[in-house]
C-alpha cells in the first residue's frame, strides 16, 4: 500500500485491510505479547528518563518486535493483530514519560520530612487514572483529528510503525536489530554496573578554566543521540558547554573567595573539595531551570495559534461525530461507545477529587478536566504535525504547575499539602498529554491498516492500566535502591518541577540564577535555534551530553555513508537496535536495583578484586564490542 497515495480527500483512502473483512486483531495472544513489551518498555523508558530527563518512543520497537513475534514466531499472518501488540506495548513507554518528569517530586519531599512517603497505591492510581483520561479524551477526537484531517496531519510515527507492520508481511526480519541490541547493552550495564570491572565515568580535570571534561560510557546514551541524531545531540551538547567551559570559569574567576548565594562556602574551596560538580550543583542547575522552564513556555507560547485552532477544530469534531451518513456502521469506523466514554470520563474525575490516595482538590480535579481536554487535544494535533519527540509535553506541565499552584495558594490551599497537590494535577496532567500523543500515533497505524477503533482504544486502556502497576513498582524499587536525585537517577525534570512548586509557593529560589537561564534562553530563540534541547544540556551534567554527542556523531557517519538508505531512517535497523539498546540497559538497572535492594549487590560486585591491567582490558573488550556492534549496524540498507 502506498501511504502517500489518495490523501488529498478522505473519501478516496482505502485501508490495507478492507472493512468488509474481520481478521484476527484483539486476541488473547496480542493482549499477552502487548502486556509485556509494555511492561518491559515501560520500565526501560522510566530508569532512562530519570537518568537523563529524556525518553524515546517505543511504538517503532514495539512494531517490530510484535512483527516478528507473531509472524515469525508464530506464524500468525493478521497484520491487525500485530498492530495491536504495538498499540498496547507503545503505551508502557507513554506512561513512563509522563510519571516519571513529576512524581518522584513526592520521594524527594519525603525525603526532606515535607510529606509522607508515597506508596504503591498512591503512584498506581494516579498514574492509572491520568493513562485511562489520556486514551479516553482521544475517543472524541478521534474523527476529528485522524479521520478528516487525514492528508493534513501525518502523524509521522505512526505513518513508520504501519510501514513497519507492512514490511512484516512481505517478510521483514528488523526485529533481529532490536533483539542484538537489548543482549549487548545488557551484558555492558552488568559489566560496568554489576561486576564494576570496568569504570562507568572518564574525567580529566581542566584546571586552567576550574572545571572538567566527563563522559559517562553507558551504551543507553549513545544510542539517545544516534535516535534523536547529529543536530539535536549538538544542541544539547552545546548546552553543556556552555555549562561546564564558560558559566563554571566565570564563577570560579569572578567568585574566588566570595560565598555567593544559595553555595555555603567560598566557590574556590568548593572547587578544592568537590570539583567543578560542586559549582554546578549550587548554581548552574539553577541557571539550567531556568532556562529548561523558559524553554518550555516559548514552545507553548509559539504553539498558541496552533493550540487554538486545535481546540477550535476539536469543538466543530464533537459536534458533528459519528453524522456521516453510512459511515458509522463500518467496522473501521466504530470507536468505544460515547455515552460509556463520557460517563467513565466524569467518574475518574470524581474518583480524582474524593481518593484519599490521590492529593487532589474538588478545585485540583477541575483544573484536571479542563485542562486535561485541552491539552489532549493540543498534544494529538501537534505530534500529528511534528511527532513525538517534538511534542512540548514538559512545557504544557510546566504551564499547568505554575497556574496550580498559584490558584491552589490564592485559595489557602499552600504549604505542603498545597505543594502535594500541585504537583499531583501537574503529574496527571503530564501523564494525559503524553497517553494523548501516543494514542494518536497508535490510531493513526490502525487508520492505516485498517484496525477498528475500539479494539485499538481498548488495547491503550489495557497498556495503560498494566504500565500504572509497573511504574509504582519501579519507581519504588529505584527510590529503595539508589534514591532519587542521586548520582545514578538524578531525576532532571522532576527536580526541575519540584523547584517551580516551591519557588512559587515559599519564594526560595535564587531568582538572580533562575533569571540569568531565562534570558539566556531568549537569546538562543533570537538566534534561531530550538531553545529547549540546549537547555536541557545546560541543566544536565556534562557526562551525560557528551556520549549522546558521541552517539549523534555515529548516526551522521552512518547517514553519510548510506547516503540516506535504510539504517538513517525513522525504522532503520540501526534506529531499532539503538532502541533494543535502551530496553535492555534499563532492564539490567532494574534487575541490579533489585540485586540491591535485597542486599545481593556485593555478591557480584568484583571492584578491587581485578587489577589495572585486567580491568583496562576488559574496558578494551567492551568497546571493541560495541564499535563492532555499531558498524555491523550501520553497513545495514
Amino acid at each position: 500500500m502506498d501511504m502517500d497515495k489518495n490523501t488529498d480527500k478522505k473519501s478516496d483512502f482505502k485501508p490495507y485491510v478492507p472493512p468488509e473483512q474481520a481478521p484476527p486483531e484483539l486476541t488473547v495472544t496480542s493482549v499477552v505479547i502487548g502486556v509485556i513489551l509494555a511492561v518491559v518498555f515501560g520500565a526501560a523508558n522510566a530508569y532512562l528518563g530519570l537518568r537523563v530527563g529524556m525518553t524515546v518512543s517505543a511504538s517503532i520497537p514495539a512494531a517490530v518486535v510484535s512483527m516478528g513475534v507473531l509472524r515469525i514466531l508464530l506464524r500468525r499472518k493478521s497484520v491487525l493483530e500485530s498492530n495491536i501488540v504495538q498499540t498496547i506495548g507503545s503505551a508502557g513507554e507513554s506512561l513512563a514519560a509522563g510519571a516519571i518528569f513529576t512524581m518522584p517530586v513526592f520521594f524527594l519531599w519525603a525525603k526532606e520530612g515535607t510529606s509522607d512517603p508515597p506508596g504503591m497505591l498512591s503512584i498506581s492510581l494516579t498514574a492509572l487514572l491520568g493513562g485511562l483520561l489520556g486514551v479516553l479524551f482521544m475517543v472524541p477526537l478521534r474523527k476529528a483529528l485522524i479521520v478528516k484531517e487525514h492528508g493534513v496531519l501525518p502523524y509521522p510515527e505512526g505513518t513508520a510503525c504501519a510501514e513497519v507492520l507492512l514490511a512484516g508481511e512481505k517478510g521483514g526480519t528488523s526485529a533481529r536489530a532490536v533483539f542484538a541490541g537489548m543482549g549487548i547493552a545488557a551484558l555492558v550495564k552488568f559489566v560496568v554496573d554489576g561486576l564494576r570491572v570496568v569504570p562507568s565515568m572518564i574525567t580529566v580535570r581542566v584546571h586552567a578554566l576550574k572545571t572538567e571534561f566527563s563522559t559517562e560510557i553507558y551504551p543507553a546514551l549513545v544510542s539517545v543521540g544516534y535516535i534523536c541524531g547529529a543536530k539535536i545531540s549538538s544542541y544539547l551538547f552545546a548546552g553543556g558547554i556552555l555549562g561546564w567551559f564558560v558559566l563554571i570559569p566565570l564563577i570560579a574567576a569572578f567568585g574566588q573567595e566570595t560565598v555567593l548565594y544559595p553555595g555555603t562556602a567560598p566557590v574556590a574551596q568548593m572547587y578544592l573539595e568537590g570539583g567543578a560538580n560542586a559549582i554546578w550543583g549550587s548554581y548552574i542547575r539553577y541557571i539550567g531551570a531556568g532556562a529548561v522552564a523558559a524553554g518550555g513556555m516559548i514552545s507553548l507560547v509559539k504553539s498558541l495559534p496552533l493550540i487554538v485552532s486545535t481546540f477550535a477544530e476539536a469543538m466543530k469534531g464533537l459536534k458533528t461525530s459519528g453524522k456521516e451518513d453510512g459511515t458509522e456502521t463500518e467496522r473501521t469506523a466504530l470507536d468505544m461507545n460515547m455515552k460509556i466514554v463520557m460517563g467513565a470520563i466524569v467518574l475518574i474525575i470524581l474518583a480524582i477529587a474524593l481518593f484519599p490516595d490521590i492529593p487532589v482538590s474538588l478545585v485540583g480535579a477541575f483544573l484536571v478536566a479542563v485542562f486535561g481536554f485541552f491539552f489532549s487535544a493540543v498534544s494529538s494535533r501537534m505530534v500529528g504535525l511534528v511527532g513525538g519527540s517534538n511534542n512540548p509535553v514538559s512545557g504544557m506541565a510546566i504551564a499547568t504547575l505554575l497556574f496550580a499552584t498559584m490558584v491552589l495558594k490564592s485559595t489557602g490551599d499552600a504549604g505542603a499539602h498545597g505543594m502535594t497537590g500541585a504537583i499531583a494535577i501537574g503529574s496527571i496532567i503530564c501523564i494525559i498529554a503524553a497517553m494523548s500523543g501516543d494514542t494518536s500515533q497508535d490510531l493513526k497505524t490502525g487508520y492505516l491498516l485498517g484496525a477498528t477503533p475500539w479494539r485499538q482504544q481498548t488495547g491503550e486502556l489495557i497498556g495503560a492500566a498494566v504500565s500504572a502497576v509497573t511504574i509504582g513498582g519501579v519507581m519504588l524499587l529505584l527510590d529503595t535502591a539508589w534514591g532519587f536525585g542521586s548520582a545514578e537517577l538524578s531525576a532532571p525534570q522532576a527536580m526541575l518541577m519540584k523547584m517551580i512548586v516551591e519557588g512559587v509557593m515559599d519564594g526560595n529560589l535564587p531568582w538572580t540564577l533562575v533569571w540569568i537561564g531565562v534570558f539566556i534562553a531568549v537569546v538562543i530563540e533570537i538566534f534561531g535555534i530550538p531553545v529547549l534541547p540546549v537547555a536541557i544540556g545546560l541543566y544536565l551534567p556534562l557526562r551525560l551530553s557528551v556520549p549522546i554527542m558521541a552517539g549523534g556523531l555515529v548516526r551522521y557517519a552512518v547517514a553519510r555513508r548510506s547516503a540516506g538508505a535504510a539504517p538513517d531512517s525513522e525504522a532503520g535497523s540501526g534506529i531499532l537496535f539503538c532502541s533494543g539498546m535502551i530496553a535492555g540497559e534499563g532492564l539490567v538497572g532494574i534487575l541490579l536495583a533489585v540485586l540491591a535492594v535485597v542486599g545481593a549487590a556485593d555478591a557480584v560486585d568484583f571492584s578491587g578484586r581485578l587489577d589495572i591491567g585486567i580491568a583496562g582490558g576488559l574496558a578494551v573488550f567492551v568497546f571493541v564490542v560495541l564499535a563492532v556492534a555499531w558498524a555491523a549496524v550501520g553497513r545495514k540498507k
